[in-house]
């Protein structure tokens, strides 16, 4: 699955968590871009690495094996999310969608582990990270090296 397919799927499962009264006005396309960019390098590419030190050093090891591997994904409460992003990305990614942070908290808990999952090729951490060298790039973050 490519990324804008991954960020689709993002997309749609963040939307099923949106109040369909005040927020699910929200386009999909809008959703995934704002995903894209918050969870993105600064190279505009999916920085899955990045993302799993960062569960890493904030306790979530478990959530993210969980994503990572062909099981069931753990759930990820909102405010667990405030561990792996500013409050300034949760405010830049809600403002960039029209939608209050704590909606956008809401939203990301619903998508991320979608994201994660689906851009994991199956469970594949060497594949999702980009190979051997983003493994061992990741293996670099993991133990402060």
């Amino acid at each position: 699955m490519d990324m804008n397919q991954v960020m689709q799927v993002g997309a749609q499962f963040f939307q099923a968590r949106l109040d369909s009264n005040q927020d699910g006005q929200v386009d999909a396309t809008e959703i995934a871009n704002a995903l894209s960019g918050l969870i993105s390098n600064e190279q505009g590419q999916l920085d899955l690495a990045g993302l799993v030190g960062k569960m890493q050093s904030s306790n979530l090891m478990d959530l993210a094996s969980s994503w990572l591997g062909d099981g069931p994904n753990a759930a990820i409460q909102p405010e667990q999310l405030s561990q792996l992003f500013s409050q300034e990305q949760i405010a830049g990614f809600a403002a960039k969608l029209g939608i209050s942070p704590d909606t956008a908290l809401n939203g990301l808990a619903n998508a991320l582990p979608e994201v994660v999952n689906n851009a994991s090729s199956g469970g594949s951490l060497l594949d999702a990270v980009g190979g051997v060298s983003g493994a061992l790039n990741l293996a670099g973050k993991l133990f402060g090296r």
